[in-house]
């Protein structure tokens, strides 16, 4: 299991196949599982790079740790692996951590893929949800309240549902502290002002029905950055990739080899 130390804090990462090196950065209590067909794509045609952040999967889980932290892993996993340019594909919470590298180390970018994304939130998507449906919660049972929350953030549930049972074993679910520590690293960050400062070809990708993070948002990113194009997918929400891979799949292809 491949590891790596950032500022105290030990990592886990995978790296499969060859060629120019493609990063993904998963999204909100997930891990480089979330990517299981991601990788055995784009292996083929380059060389994966997947990371644990720090709070999730294999990495280690610190309770205390901000947004910042994470995008300076990212810039010591790419240093420590000696890689001067890569592409990178963030969902949710991933994308967020590809902003702040692409405006931190601009010249690292070649491509940037932001998947489900927003330049700015006062707390975590998933918290705002929570916090916007407070009245409406309490009253359900712990399965209904999920059903009601996928109802906001799907549209092809069963879809979502399939692979979550499938990924079951490799992901490792937080407890809730660190799944507090989790949400609260991402409160109050704001990349609206330095977006343009952004000179990456970049990709937007939300899905229509998406209740956490809706398309607005990810139009919000296209129009600060200059070279970035948006792609609304008609039938997903916020799992673009699980909802409709096989299109996710051609769309960042075609994207990345343009």
């Amino acid at each position: 299991m491949p590891t790596f130390t950032s500022n105290g804090v030990q990592l886990h990462y995978v790296e499969e196949g060859k060629g120019m090196p493609l990063l993904l950065i998963h999204g909100l209590a997930s891990s480089v599982a979330m990517y299981k067909n991601e990788i055995a794509h784009f292996k083929e045609d380059f060389r994966v790079l997947a990371v644990d952040l720090r709070g999730h999967g294999k990495s280690d889980k610190p309770l205390e740790y901000l947004l910042r932290d994470h995008v300076q892993d990212v810039i010591n996993l790419l240093d420590y692996l000696g890689i001067e340019r890569v592409s990178i594909l963030g969902t949710s919470m991933g994308s967020y951590v590809a902003q702040g590298v692409a405006i931190k180390r601009p010249e690292l970018i070649n491509k940037l893929i932001l998947v489900v994304a927003k330049a700015h939130g006062k707390f975590s998507s998933s918290q705002e949800m929570l916090n916007r449906h407070a009245n409406e919660l309490p009253h359900l049972t712990a399965e209904e309240q999920q059903s009601f929350l996928f109802r906001h953030t799907f549209h092809n549930i069963p879809a979502v549902v399939k692979v979550m049972e499938e990924n079951q074993q490799d992901e490792i679910l937080l407890t809730p502290a660190q799944q507090a520590a989790a949400n609260k690293a991402l409160e109050g960050f704001d990349f609206r002002p330095k977006l343009g400062e952004v000179t990456a070809d970049t990709l937007v990708i939300s899905g229509r029905y998406d209740g956490l993070n809706p398309p607005e948002r990810g139009m919000e990113i296209v129009r600060l950055i200059s070279k970035a194009a948006f792609v609304e997918f008609t039938k997903s929400g916020h799992a673009p990739q699980v909802e409709e891979p096989e299109l996710f799949l051609e769309q960042v292809t075609d994207f990345l080899q343009k």
